[in-house]
């Protein structure tokens, strides 16, 4: 069957893409798109290679930054007719886009569209730097609410259910893009926010009264939001939530993490989420019937593992960086972008029937996050998962290096629960043992554990920031590490 035979079969592939907005599935259907999300992945794969041509065909006639890049690469969009031949493609990195919008303020000359055209604009919060300005079209953003609904859908959410958005707006995409998708798949939005003074205490009472059927945010705000909850009186089970869904940091693919939401909560834990740049950055999703890591909805966001040195595709088992594609995006398309993060990635049956591969453990993190102890790669994500799995963890812990002599030294500063306190210095000194052994174990390098009270550790509203370094040779150490990659997995 030739690619055209199978463009023709699939739902709505066009490009740019045509969705009708009155569509919706009967309730029990079990797919959006069936024909899209269950095809034989080599026949997707060549639709996905003839929509790349065309995408690279847009942006090379309506983007000078992509034409100056791929000219001096020496690539011609109708040379890429494949998607071997699309490993030859220059990837994008994030320093570049800073660079195209300092030169062309604000939106960079990868705009794609007229400026007049735009009809979102989001940002990063520019806390270390300058911000980087997402300018979104308005066609673009229907269907980014298409692909969101269709994402929610395959979580289990369905016309009438009620989602409650305990994360930040303003600024941030995330909340806006997943709230996008709902009101799409005709769910009652409730844009509760998150960040002030006391609004964690306010979401306990308002998730109280409303018993919403879904929660968007980021782990740590909900295990936060666990705590505050109790200390309020109020039990989370009683919410009555049925599945949470996360993005903006790793923790919901950590098994210990997500087993501790699934029980303060009594829910589904769904992980999912790329980069801000990539939205629709929920085409990284967990399903219903398949919640463990994320699958990768390829004929939204074309995903590829590739080897950070060589930045060509890794096979399936194998780890690498993610690099993304937009398959359906007009304004600020992104073709081949850089993530710099860390994951594998397979192609096993799935339960829920779609033939898309996976992120089975979710993305660990940055490589750049990555720090080296005494000749080991150490992601601040494993220490986390074995901290969340100690019985008697009090829910935060802190991350430092330091580097006092001649060799690197790691300690995890980790608060212990009440109930440890009160069983005295002999509980105190156990939970330091148990916790330093497991590290140990996990990590293959020695850490010094420091017991820490409950509560030392401020709880944060947003992505938590938990590693600490303090080594004067810790740029040096970050040049010449950031792009190895630990085979642990």
């Amino acid at each position: 069957m030739n690619a055209t035979t199978i463009a023709q079969r699939m739902e709505s592939w066009s490009f740019p893409p045509r969705y009708d907005a009155s569509y919706r599935p009967p309730n029990d259907a079990r797919y959006w798109n069936p024909v899209r999300e269950t095809m034989p992945p080599a026949e997707r794969d060549a639709a996905i290679a003839v929509r790349i041509g065309e995408v690279m065909r847009y942006a090379y006639a309506t983007s000078p930054f992509y034409r100056r890049k791929w000219d001096d690469a020496g690539i011609d969009p109708e040379s890429i007719r494949t998607l071997e031949d699309f490993e030859r493609v220059p990837v994008v990195t994030k320093a570049e886009l800073r660079a195209s919008q300092a030169a062309h303020p604000p939106y960079g000359d990868y705009l794609c569209i007229p400026e007049r055209d735009i009809f979102h604009i989001h940002g990063t919060s520019g806390t270390t730097g300058k911000p980087t300005a997402f300018g979104i079209g308005r066609d673009d953003w229907e269907t980014i609410a298409e692909n969101h609904a269709r994402i929610l859908w395959a979580m289990g959410f369905r016309p009438g259910d009620t989602i409650f958005f305990g994360a930040i707006f303003s600024l941030y995409l995330g909340s806006w893009g997943a709230m996008v998708g709902a009101e799409r798949l005709g769910c009652r939005a409730f844009p509760f926010g998150a960040g002030a003074a006391g609004m964690t205490a306010r979401a306990a009472q308002w998730l109280d009264i409303v018993k919403p059927a879904g929660f968007y945010g980021t782990p740590s705000y909900a295990l936060r939001l666990a705590e505050v909850a109790r200390e309020e009186g109020y039990d989370p089970r009683a919410f009555g939530l049925k599945t949470m869904f996360f993005s903006g940091e790793p923790g919901a693919s950590i098994p210990s993490v997500r087993d501790r939401i699934e029980d303060e909560f009594g829910c589904r834990v769904l992980d999912c989420g790329t980069m801000a740049e990539m939205t629709p950055f929920m085409s990284a999703a967990g399903t219903k019937e398949t919640p463990e890591g994320m699958m990768l909805f390829q004929d939204m966001v074309y995903h590829e593992v590739c080897d950070p040195d060589t930045l060509r595709r890794v096979p399936y088992g194998a780890q690498g960086t993610p690099v993304y594609t937009h398959l359906e995006r007009t304004s600020q398309p992104m073709i081949r972008l850089l993530s710099g993060d860390l994951t594998h990635w397979t192609m096993d049956e799935n339960p829920c029937g779609r033939t898309y591969p996976r992120f089975p453990k979710g993305v660990y993190g940055r490589i750049d996050d990555m720090f080296q102890i005494r000749g080991e790669n150490v992601y601040p994500s494993e220490i986390d998962n074995v901290c969340n799995a100690i019985a008697g963890y009090g829910g935060e812990h802190r991350i430092h290096i330091t580097r006092e002599r001649t060799m690197d030294e790691l300690v995890v500063r980790a608060e212990y629960t009440a109930a440890v306190g009160t069983g005295g210095d002999a509980a105190v000194a156990a939970f330091r043992r148990q916790l330093a052994d497991q590290l140990r174990k996990v990590l293959g390098v020695g850490a010094e554990v420091e017991p820490v009270p409950p509560g030392t550790y401020e709880r944060t509203d947003f992505k938590a920031r938990r590693v600490v370094d303090d080594r004067d040779l810790y740029g040096q150490v970050f040049e010449r590490a950031r792009f190895e990659t630990s085979r642990k997995w």
